[in-house]
């Protein structure tokens, strides 16, 4: 094997170790600096490629696409502004622990800082949110800086999916040549013959990685273990996760082994999936009008990062008792400052170390806590099926519940995750639900989905709102360019709804102008410009016509649900009046 150039025999080499690390696809933009990169994965048999115009679209894509695999896809782009589009990802990536490997093309040392064309300060351009960051070495066709190369390759891998998985940033400096011509001498013919570890690395990866997971000592486990036995009144609180978190049948097996109720955010991986009772309806009732009235539970086991429902948020941080944060990387993810233990080691063997211990029957729990928990649940159920309105959170709802098994899918920040986490009811169906947030961003959104969608066989349903919706109009184009297939229901309520939910609302101005801004946009040209099909409705039974429609069709459906906003609020407001006083006139409860 001969290479034409140093460019070319550093790129491939890169790509060649990244394939044998088990990377198997990879997003790309155009540009000229990162020709080196962009040939060698465009031409390596076992990756594929998802080509986006956009940088921005390209790194939500891949990071949706990671959430749902959780595996890294790399994004390259060229020098310049370009890397600066991906930043808003890069930092979603961090917060929400989702591996990404950046890889950014920039000019050789001598340029920088020199007022070169399309050139900037590109070294540690994201700062602390990547896990490891390497100016990555020039090209150069000698063993020892190969070598280096496929280690680098090896350890960006490792550090992008370790505890806690994230982003990592490579800076890959080219000189031109950048296109793979000929230069006479750059690489000798015989260069793989003579050292062949180098240009073709070993069997498999260059470097193996191992990584094992944290587990608590003897004495600190038993500890926590006795905390769970002489308690009569516990929860297990499972926050957002990519992959259930811990995994379904420790969860399962701890609940029955504790006899504690599961409050299962909609983005945890629990609220769906189980054929045991799941607590879902709590951003409704776990309220100081109701719970003022309920004993304290004496311990609270919590997985998984902070609840979206802020009235769990609250309730946990109004209880007195022993709360312990189960989080594999010792991140401190507890903003209302209430936690009593961090507990550092892996959810899943922890999940199943706990549920050995207390298998016994050693704690059955308290049946009148639990019955507390079902009988709240059991009111927001019949409620839920009695409020038919045509408001955003009956979108949800209906969502939730018509959603095939199985399927992917992906809800907007600001409303749409609320809606589903205090309108969706559990259900048993296989169905993978996700979300950004990490730093709870509006962009990106499309794209993160069709990412997510790219991963896997089953239907994707991405709801959104009008304004995320316009945030990336620009991810669509990856539907034809990645062959992508969604139903995507856009809630269109013409402006930013969640505004209604605060202070703000009542002072107007400035509410109207500066905090909702109404934009009277038409997004029905949105179905000619990306090739999709573009339907509006403006009832609830409309809406689910539409969807049950859509899901028994190929290609792509936007469903535009008209919406007025203020009222979609007052019915929220309504709903969980309605659910607090029947709660609160029931002694039982």
């Amino acid at each position: 094997m001969t290479y034409p150039n140093r460019n070319t025999l550093w790129a491939e080499t890169f790509v060649d170790e990244l394939a044998a690390g088990g990377v198997d696809a990879v997003c790309l933009s155009p540009g000229s600096r990162s020709t080196p990169l962009t040939v060698a994965f465009a031409l390596h048999d076992d990756i594929e490629v998802f080509s986006h115009l956009d940088e921005r679209s390209a790194a939500f894509f891949a990071l949706g696409r990671a959430k749902r695999t959780g595996k890294p896809t790399p994004i390259v782009c060229t020098s310049g502004t370009a890397a600066a589009n991906f930043h808003p990802a890069v930092i979603e990536a961090d917060r929400a622990r989702v591996p990404l490997l950046v890889c950014t093309a920039d000019r050789p040392p001598e340029l920088r800082d020199s007022g070169a064309n399309q050139t900037v300060d590109q070294e540690k351009l994201y700062g602390s949110a990547v896990r490891w960051y390497a100016d990555v070495a020039e090209p150069e066709a000698t063993p020892r800086k190969l070598r280096y190369l496929r280690t680098t390759a090896a350890r960006a891998l490792g550090s992008t999916t370790g505890t806690p998985p994230g982003p990592v940033h490579l800076n890959f400096p080219f000189r031109k040549p950048l296109e793979p011509t000929d230069v006479d001498g750059d690489v000798p013919d015989s260069f793989a013959d003579d050292e062949p570890l180098a240009a073709e690395g070993r069997d498999g990866p260059f470097v193996h990685l191992s990584q094992g997971v944290p587990e608590l000592d003897s004495a600190t486990f038993s500890r926590l273990a006795e905390s769970m036995v002489d308690a009569e009144r516990g929860l297990l609180v499972v926050g957002p996760a990519d992959a259930p978190t811990p995994d379904r049948g420790e969860l399962e097996r701890l609940a029955d082994a504790t006899g504690f109720p599961v409050l299962a955010d909609p983005l945890s991986g629990h609220r769906f999936g189980h054929d045991r009772p799941i607590v879902g309806g709590y951003d409704s009732y776990l309220v100081p009008d109701v719970t003022d009235e309920w004993p304290d539970p004496d311990v609270v086991l919590r997985f998984g990062a902070s609840p979206t429902s802020k009235a769990l948020r609250q309730y946990l941080e109004r209880v007195e008792t022993q709360q312990f944060v189960v989080d594999s990387a010792g991140g401190w993810r507890e903003a209302s400052f209430t936690a009593t233990d961090l507990v550092v080691a892996d959810p899943t063997c922890l999940a199943r170390r706990l549920a050995d211990k207390l298998e016994d029957g050693e704690n059955g729990g308290n049946d009148e806590w639990r019955a507390r928990f079902e009988r709240a649940e059991s009111a927001h159920r019949s409620l839920l099926a009695e409020t038919e309105e045509h408001f955003e959170g009956g979108v949800l709802a209906d969502v939730s519940q018509l959603v095939p098994d199985p399927a992917t899918l992906f809800v907007s920040n600001s409303m749409p995750v609320r809606d589903l986490d205090r309108f969706a009811r559990p259900r048993s169906a296989d169905v993978t639900v996700l979300g950004n947030r990490g730093a709870s961003g509006i962009d990106g959104i499309i794209s993160s989905a069709l990412g997510a969608g790219s991963a896997t066989d089953d239907p994707l349903v991405l709801v959104t709102g009008d304004i995320a919706y316009y945030h990336d109009m620009n991810g669509l184009l990856a539907l034809d360019r990645c062959g992508v297939d969604a139903t995507i229901v856009e809630i269109n309520n013409d402006g930013g709804g969640i505004f209604h939910m605060l202070p703000i609302e009542s002072f107007d101005p400035p509410f109207s102008g500066q905090f909702r801004t109404p934009h009277g946009l038409d997004y029905a040209a949105t179905g000619d410009l990306y090739d999709l099909d573009f339907q509006r409705v403006e009832t609830r039974s409309e809406f689910r016509d539409a969807f049950s429609d859509s899901l028994d069709s190929t290609g792509t459906q936007v469903i535009e649900v008209l919406t007025d906003a203020e009222p979609s609020h007052r019915i929220r407001e309504s709903f969980q009046e309605r659910l607090v006083t029947d709660l609160s006139s029931d002694s039982g409860v």
